[in-house]
């Protein structure tokens, strides 16, 4: 990486080894953009390794979100796709007006697959019956999921954010706005559902009602499914996944104590080789240091943040 990794703390600079050594190129050069000095080559990099991954049909595959190795397109490599294209522009490095505009052009070919994957109200199911043909991690199952906001509401926000519109945008937005006011009363919400409807949240254009119903969400944060308030054993995301830095405008919803727990544990659970463990079995060892990869630079941006 062609930055002074000795500028960071030993935490960060030992996760940064690892991904120069263990990790694929999209999390190496994202790496870059984050962690190198600005340069937006480094941004366009990143787009360009994830245009590797795009089919004929406009949709994205070839195993991108790592536990599920189909070569053929889903919604969620896409959603993975996005949220890898929100983090480049939010980088050092995707500031110059060049990367937006490829940023745009990658996301613009992607409606018209999506508009075909999904339902009539616009809903998208999180992977197609294809994904059993092929290795995928055991949670995938046989690839038979109904429409969700998880991934419809993460997908078009984030087609939002980059200006991109269609029939199936407008449908699917409205399809999200439906199912998310059924959440302001629901007894149980999954934590990848809660995150993509604040991800949807964060862009809608009525803030003052958006945040309203995102405390109203987040207030239930203790019962929420595969969700760890404060650290513990097996899979589940965090408070960090939430608000990934202190002064993200999501940090108050959750207990500061909480925060600095899961900051405690990243530190805590880091390994000789500057990776972390994962917490579910991958399709293969491939797919395990793909997401070793993924994790170590979510972990290295936290602790960057939040000066660990």
């Amino acid at each position: 990486m062609p930055t002074q990794i000795t500028e960071f703390r030993a935490p960060t600079r030992s996760a940064l080894g690892f991904l120069d050594g263990h990790a694929r190129l999209l999390e190496r050069r994202l790496a870059q953009a984050w962690f190198a000095a600005p340069d937006p080559e480094h941004a366009h990099a990143v787009l360009h390794a994830l245009e590797g991954h795009r089919n004929a049909d406009g949709g994205l595959g070839h195993g991108l979100e790592a536990d599920v190795l189909a070569p053929d397109s889903q919604p969620l490599a896409v959603d993975f796709a996005l949220e890898v294209v929100e983090q480049v522009l939010q980088s050092p490095s995707g500031q110059h007006a060049s990367v937006r505009d490829h940023a745009h052009a990658f996301a613009a070919g992607l409606p018209a697959y999506l508009a075909a994957q999904a339902q009539d109200d616009g809903g998208l199911p999180i992977v197609l019956p294809t994904i059993a043909a092929y290795p995928r991690a055991e949670h995938w199952g046989d690839g038979k999921f109904p429409a969700g906001l998880n991934p419809t509401a993460s997908i078009v926000s984030r087609l939002r954010a980059l200006e991109i519109t269609s029939d199936w945008t407008t449908a699917a937005e409205q399809f999200c706005a439906r199912h998310i006011e059924t959440l302001r009363t629901a007894e149980s919400l999954d934590a990848h559902t809660a995150l993509t409807v604040f991800c949807f949240l964060d862009h809608a254009a009525e803030q003052d009602r958006a945040r309203e119903v995102a405390a109203e969400i987040a207030a239930r944060a203790a019962t929420w499914t595969s969700f760890h308030l404060y650290p513990g054993s097996g899979y589940g995301l965090g408070p960090l996944d939430f608000a990934p830095g202190p002064d993200h405008p999501r940090r108050g919803l959750f207990p500061a104590d909480a925060v600095e727990a899961h900051l405690d544990a990243i530190q805590q659970t880091q390994q000789p080789d500057g990776g972390w463990p994962l917490s579910w079995q991958p399709p293969g060892p491939a797919s395990e240091l793909a997401w070793r990869g993924v994790l170590a630079l979510r972990n290295a941006r936290l602790l960057h943040a939040f000066g660990r």
